[in-house]
């Protein structure tokens, strides 16, 4: 459900949505202004690129593009997040904690303090509607549940949503292609995004935390302390991982848990990797209120995970825990559990660690 004709800063990170979110906005009538964050310093495909192929939309679109530096933004909420993560043995989840922190919330400030805007608008895949019974923006899966992204927007509160639009929320993403090339804009073709921006940017997460993190060997161990095999930092490592262990065994190996404290690389079964319940931080209830008992919900505790049962059980400090119907693969502390009912994202958080 689209507003009527405001005035719209557009996040335009130089790829094909966000463009097409843009030349939306424009065709409706709208007031809309184009908003890059320049978000990494030196040469990398998310920024040095982008902001030339955001400038080029722009142009071609006959709008204002502005370009905020948010590099020390980025450094302090992403990169200083991620290292610390990582060197605590978790594997910390970027792309939410960039969308509240770095990207929605200061996008909302800014074009509401500094260009007098009504909405920003991205070229996330998403929904929002309001809810008159519960008095509440709803956050809902997009229609092409292949591209859905609600999984790194659960943690948006409600004023937030209600200063957002998702202009491609009802639309496939063969029509976006389809919408860019009717348009002959310059970024109909353009390749989408296969990694994290600090994989492009980097070549791999490994290439990335070697930057900042030295190395610390220490053991390999099998759920009942068996010294199997050394490595060079916890941090190379993340929960059900089976490729790169480097320990050769009669099955094959998984990691099951990283112990910070004791600097060790935990490995066993496919089925030591299972659990059937954890307890999740950080909670934002998106689109109800927080409830007093436990409810009944579907959950996905990884992007490209399916949505499984679950009961969510509120606890007095804030967290909730969550007990799955069937153990689960690789619930992996520091990475993101988002519950829904159906398509409604009714709220998630940040996987706790193991005990």
């Amino acid at each position: 459900m689209l507003p009527s004709t405001k005035k719209v800063v557009v996040g335009l990170s130089g790829g094909v949505d966000s463009s097409v979110a843009a030349a939306i906005l424009c065709e409706r009538g709208d007031d809309v202004i184009g908003l890059t964050l320049w978000l990494m310093r030196g040469k990398g495909q998310c920024c040095s690129e982008g902001m030339v192929d955001a400038a080029k939309i722009c142009e071609q679109l006959g709008i204002e593009h502005k370009i905020v530096d948010s590099r020390d933004t980025f450094e302090q909420y992403i990169i200083d997040y991620l290292v610390a993560g990582y060197e605590a043995g978790i594997t910390p989840l970027p792309c939410s904690q960039c969308n509240k922190a770095v990207k929605f919330g200061p996008m909302v400030k800014y074009a509401k303090a500094e260009l007098g805007a009504d909405y920003i608008a991205t070229g996330h895949y998403a929904r929002i509607t309001y809810d008159e019974t519960l008095q509440r923006y709803q956050l809902r899966r997009a229609i092409d549940r292949s591209k859905d992204q609600t999984y790194f927007l659960y943690d948006l509160e409600q004023d937030i949503l209600a200063a957002t639009i998702f202009p491609l929320g009802d639309t496939l993403k063969t029509q976006t292609r389809e919408i860019a090339a009717g348009l002959n804009l310059s970024t109909a073709d353009k390749p989408e995004s296969q990694d994290l921006c600090l994989v492009e940017k980097h070549g791999s997460m490994k290439t990335f935390l070697d930057k900042y993190l030295n190395e610390r060997p220490g053991e390999i161990v099998n759920t009942q302390g068996a010294v199997l095999g050394q490595h060079l930092g916890i941090h190379h490592y993340t929960i059900g991982q089976r490729r790169g262990i480097g320990i050769a065994a009669p099955e094959p190996l998984y990691v099951v848990a990283l112990d910070a404290s004791k600097n060790r690389v935990v490995v066993g079964s496919r089925e030591e990797t299972h659990g059937g319940e954890c307890t999740v931080d950080r909670v934002n209830w998106v689109s109800i209120p927080q409830p007093s008992a436990p409810i009944r919900a579907q959950v996905q505790v990884r992007y490209r995970s399916e949505a499984v049962p679950v009961s969510v059980i509120p606890l007095d400090n804030g967290k909730v825990k969550l007990v799955f119907d069937e153990p689960q693969f690789g619930i992996t502390p520091g990475q993101a559990a988002v519950w829904y009912d159906e398509d409604i994202v009714l709220g998630g958080g940040i996987i706790d660690p193991i005990g």
